[in-house]
């Protein structure tokens, strides 16, 4: 059993234990977060799962997380290229759901088309994430900013791995993502926010949060090449947002060795009255896993509460991901005092939380 310690001389952070369990996968395949969604089928209640691997999205459904059935292809409508990682769903009040995925792109920009650029956006689906509409960017990375000379194997630049919280009065959806520009004050776990009545159209609608403000996007006409080295005249800058932690030892400087947080997946914990986010923490530039780590915090709306990260366990794989237990209630966005613990979509422990 690991148990996470609170800081001395702050007995309020919450614990967590993570003790052994039946093995439990998920269906399809997973090399990102997957998100949960509730729906009422025929009277009864239906668990989806998506699931994303080779950027390609799935949807599993079933009466309960160990009853899922067999992962089917999504159809994505003026799909925005490349791979597709479908890491975050929220569902609105009239049923539509709202998607945000990582969006990989070759680096052509660099000669280095093996390589990949990542991106944020958004689309929406009418029938219960069977079929998407493509809503845009929402957020990405100048071009400049892409490290073209990294080791790194997969990602060289941009913005992805990400997960998404609507706050409690349903007035903002909170966006965090994991930053890979080339500056090492760039590199981290970041965050963005979107107010919810512009789900339907959030492109240039994002702010982030940069030195204690949210800032907006800009439109800027000086010529600039894009990923795929085509000229743009007109394209959207984005702040780069400040990092909950900073990276201590930076990814593409070719030394090999890395200290940073990335991929988080934040839910709300009913037991603890806590934002809980998992973190990945890397240690070289292959994406090794130092550890899992864990933060909390008692509001969305201010990115300075939340803790210093705290190890869980270590090692371990990718996409570490809290799934609730409750029938009609308990997702990848809300959990109570025992939940599912998964990495890479495998969970072989239930996670407990503690005041």
């Amino acid at each position: 059993m690991a148990t996470q310690t609170p800081t001395p001389g702050n007995a309020a952070i919450p614990r967590v234990s993570i003790i052994p369990a039946t093995t439990l996968i998920l269906p399809g395949g997973v090399d990102s977060n997957s998100p949960a969604i509730w729906n009422i089928t025929e009277g009864a209640p239906e668990l989806a799962v998506m699931t994303s691997t080779d950027g390609v999205p799935r949807l599993s459904v079933g009466p309960a997380l160990n009853r899922l059935g067999a992962a089917q292809d999504v159809v994505i409508s003026s799909h925005p290229g490349n791979g597709v990682w479908m890491e975050a769903v929220v569902v609105d009040d009239a049923g539509t759901w709202y998607g945000h995925y990582h969006n990989e792109n070759p680096a052509v920009v660099c000669g280095r088309p093996e390589r990949a650029v990542a991106r944020i956006g958004s689309a929406r689906s009418f029938d219960q994430g069977r079929t998407w509409e493509d809503l845009g960017v929402v957020l990405e990375a100048a071009t400049d900013s892409i490290a073209c000379d990294s080791p790194n194997r997969y990602v060289i630049g941009g913005v992805g791995d990400l997960s998404v919280m609507l706050n409690a009065a349903k007035t903002d959806l909170y966006i965090f993502f994991s930053q890979y520009q080339r500056q090492v004050t760039a590199q981290g776990v970041a965050v963005a926010r979107l107010v919810w009545a512009n789900r339907d159209r959030p492109t240039g609608r994002v702010t982030v949060w940069t030195d204690d403000a949210w800032l907006p996007s800009r439109i800027n006409r000086m010529p600039a090449e894009d990923v795929y080295g085509m000229t743009r005249r007109i394209w959207r800058e984005y702040p780069v947002g400040t990092p909950l932690q900073p990276t201590k030892l930076a990814w593409h400087d070719g030394d090999g060795k890395v200290d940073a947080f990335w991929g988080p997946a934040v839910h709300w914990n009913e037991s603890i009255e806590r934002y809980v986010m998992l973190l990945n923490r890397a240690k070289d530039e292959s994406y090794g896993q130092a550890g899992i780590y864990v933060s909390f915090a008692p509001s969305l709306e201010d990115p300075r509460l939340w803790t210093v990260p705290q190890q869980v366990m270590s090692g371990g794989r990718w996409y570490p991901q809290v799934m609730g237990l409750t029938t009609g209630t308990g997702t990848d966005k809300s959990a109570g005092a025992t939940a599912r613990l998964f990495l890479g979509g495998r969970s072989d422990w239930v996670i407990n939380f503690f005041r």
